[in-house]
């Protein structure tokens, strides 16, 4: 079977290896002729960085570069970014990288031709109605590592660096023209990140299949992203040149992302404000905060895993999913506590207060109190 192909859902895709050639092609759709590559600070020096600006350069693109991209992005790299872009007279994103890269250039596009400040857009009810869509730029995604799926996602998160609160900007227009998928890009991922970020694709699969609301397409994409995980992340841990397990782990990354329009839930609620306070991975967070959410969730979400054991050949119903998250975990070198990411019980009430104003809580099958919250970050501690 050949890994590659060109989708149409949840928006335009060209996946398979080595369709970074294709960019030059893929700016043409999407309408940009000056584009502004936004990555962070991590990948600005790397090989397939300056390959891809050699891409641009060499169709008459321009070799624009932004990386002062912090990896919980923030307003302040976000106000860096629209001024150089906008000096630049750039008239569309190339966003580039893992959830951050990706992140941060979508609110590049959005905040370029806004006025009213990134906070204003916050995915509370019609916020995004505010914005002016017609100013908002064009974007071409180009996902790094198989992880968040910001590459199809019409949000991103950004940090409040004077709160230390993760914020959700949303807006239905921020979802990239084109993304182009070349999972050769993800064959240099340090094992480390290539867990984090496979487990991050994970939780939003798992957390999408708990959630209540009705949605049968998520419940359905999330159900078959948690097989490919399963089958390709440790695949891809062990041998960073295995292509067949990146290109499984990067579909796994957009079929996670697209499966949370249903809804996430505890995890990404603790996790959120853990990073904003102590800047750890968000789905190496995630991974971690899995086991003692899941066993928070059981009384809602046993019969329905057992289903999700059985699709995955694992014996022992719910019990047995739990068992095989916390022994994945394990065999990818997840740390089992949040003290060993350097939380502190010190910081437990601060954590719940960000984790209780986080809308994913919205999602969780069992209502999320401040007790609750409490709770679960005790045991995850």
């Amino acid at each position: 079977m050949t890994l590659a192909g060109n989708w149409s859902y949840p928006t335009a895709i060209r996946f398979g290896a080595g369709r970074i050639t294709e960019l030059p092609a893929a700016c043409a759709e999407a309408g940009i002729e000056r584009p502004l590559l936004v990555t962070d600070k991590g990948l600005a020096g790397l090989p397939i960085t300056r390959q891809t600006l050699d891409i641009t350069e060499a169709a008459g693109l321009g070799r624009a570069l932004f990386a002062e991209v912090d990896p919980n992005p923030n307003e302040q790299n976000l106000s860096a970014g629209v001024a150089t872009y906008r000096a630049g007279g750039h008239d569309g994103v190339i966003a580039f990288g893992g959830g951050s890269g990706l992140d941060l250039g979508k609110m590049v596009a959005f905040m370029a031709g806004q006025t009213r400040p990134i906070w204003d857009f916050e995915d509370i009810g019609d916020w995004w109605t505010r914005a002016d869509a017609d100013a908002i730029a064009p974007i071409v995604a180009v996902p790094t590592t198989a992880g968040t799926g910001s590459e199809v996602g019409r949000a991103s998160v950004i940090t409040n660096s004077a709160t230390h609160v993760k914020k959700i900007i949303f807006h239905p227009k921020v979802l990239p023209r084109v993304v182009l998928c070349d999972p050769e890009l993800t064959t240099g991922v340090p094992a480390a990140i290539t867990a984090g970020t496979g487990l991050d694709a994970f939780a939003h699969c798992v957390e999408a299949f708990s959630s209540p609301h009705y949605h049968p397409m998520s419940q359905g994409i999330a159900l078959e992203g948690m097989r490919l995980v399963k089958e390709y992340l440790p695949r891809a841990f062990r041998d960073g040149g295995d292509i067949e397990a990146r290109a499984q782990m990067m579909a796994a990354a957009a079929m996670g992302a697209t499966a949370f329009q249903k809804g996430l839930g505890a995890i990404h609620a603790m996790s959120h404000p853990v990073g904003a306070h102590f800047n750890t991975h968000h789905g190496t967070t995630n991974a971690v905060c899995m086991p003692a959410v899941l066993a928070f969730n059981a009384p809602a979400i046993a019969g329905r895993f057992a289903t999700v054991a059985a699709y995955l050949g694992i014996g022992g119903g719910f019990d047995g999913f739990c068992a095989f998250v916390q022994a994945l975990n394990d065999g990818l070198g997840i740390p089992r506590r949040l003290s060993d990411l350097g939380v502190t019980e010190a910081s437990i009430p601060d954590l719940v207060r960000g984790a209780i104003a986080d809308p994913s809580c919205g999602g969780n099958p069992v209502e999320l109190t401040e007790d609750a919250l409490d709770g679960l970050f005790r045991a995850a501690l």
